[in-house]
């Protein structure tokens, strides 16, 4: 049996515990979707029913979270306009991420609920990561470390500048 070990995560994972979700009061998702500063949030793009943006702790350059505006931690609670618009938008930041980054291939999926890996359990997002021959390297297990080859500001500008040009 293969294992993924990502201790890197933890600490976004603690940044979200119970306790400080009861504190801040707030989800980080609808804070973001609510602000209109787009640049600080990573927010990429602003659909009708759902948005996208980088994620803060990437496993790997160009890692995207497509996020509906409901805050529910159940995916039965949106509606088919919602699906349809998070799966055209999932195509599309694909679309962009090959022109941009030329991936050789894409993990796209959901963690639902805390057990099965979601750092931010009770609204419900989508993670696109690219994917390349070789990615996987010895430095997550030899030395505790996950590279990542470009700072997030610098993709999300090279993914902003393409999603423009495209319109």
């Amino acid at each position: 049996m293969e294992r993924l070990f990502s201790p890197w995560r933890s600490q976004y994972i603690a940044s979200f515990s119970d306790k400080k979700r009861k504190k801040d009061g707030e989800c980080l998702f609808c804070k973001a979707a609510r602000e209109k500063n787009d640049a600080r949030n990573l927010i990429l793009v602003r659909r009708p029913h759902c948005f996208v943006m980088m994620n803060l702790y990437p496993y790997n350059s160009g890692h995207l979270l497509i996020i509906p505006y409901t805050h529910t931690p159940e995916m039965s609670d949106l509606s088919k306009k919602e699906y349809a618009d998070i799966m055209s938008a999932t195509s599309d930041m694909m679309g962009a991420l090959n022109k941009t980054m030329d991936p050789h291939g894409f993990n796209f999926g959901a963690n639902l609920g805390r057990v099965a890996g979601a750092g931010i359990d009770q609204h419900v997002h989508f993670h696109i990561v690219p994917r390349w021959n070789g990615d996987t390297n010895f430095m997550p297990t030899l030395a505790d470390t996950k590279l990542v080859s470009e700072s997030i500001e610098a993709t999300y500008k090279k993914l902003k500048r393409n999603l423009t040009s495209k319109r």
